[in-house]
């Protein structure tokens, strides 16, 4: 599942033109894409982490339950460790970068499909385990600020106090290490974290 239709197109062409590999469908988005994973139960699914509407991490997950059977690789230009290491948690079997081999790209594929794990390049993969210091709740209250909400709309959004929220938010500081609240930010960003 890709949003960028050239991207996807190139994909499509790349993979169909493979021996063994069949494109069962495509999608533009998450919604698109769970309806044509209904109906074409495909072994393997590839998609991005930028996805509008729902992100491909959170797709990735909804496959795991929906469609157990269905293997994802997650084909992205993010290279950070905090984003293949959110992915695995996802469900996925592969994290490849966009700017990986054609070959190379079909035969993660191919791997996945048989119950293989693929990471590229394999610095990643060496990296991955570098966890982030955040629980999942300061994640999400971080990755909320960092849209530019205050702490009344993020309480508001997850139903949770105002001083709940800004201890979520002064404890991600400190565990990041930060001078301030966008520093926290910029930090989680750089690393994949949110």
């Amino acid at each position: 599942m890709e949003d960028m239709q050239v991207v996807r197109a190139g994909v499509v062409a790349l993979l169909d033109g493979e021996f063994g590999i069949e494109v069962a469908a495509q999608a533009a988005g998450a919604t698109e894409a769970l309806d044509l994973v209904d109906r074409a139960a495909p072994d393997v699914a590839l998609l991005d982490i930028d996805l509008p509407g729902m992100d491909g991490l959170a797709l990735a997950r909804e496959l795991r339950t929906r469609a157990p059977a269905c293997r994802t690789v997650m084909l992205t230009a993010l290279d950070r460790p905090g984003h293949v290491g959110r992915a695995l948690d996802a469900g996925a079997a592969g994290y490849l970068l966009k700017s990986v081999s054609p070959r190379s790209l079909a035969e993660a594929v191919r791997a996945v499909a048989v119950g293989g794990r693929v990471i590229e390049p394999p610095e990643l993969a060496d990296s991955a385990g570098s966890v982030t210091p955040l629980t999942p709740r300061e994640a999400e209250v971080l990755g909320l600020a960092a849209t530019g909400a205050d702490p009344r709309a993020i309480a508001g959004d997850l139903f949770l106090g105002v001083g709940t929220v800004r201890n979520r938010l002064s404890a991600a500081v400190g565990k990041l290490h930060a001078r301030t609240l966008v520093d926290a930010i910029r930090i989680a960003q750089r690393h994949g974290w949110i």
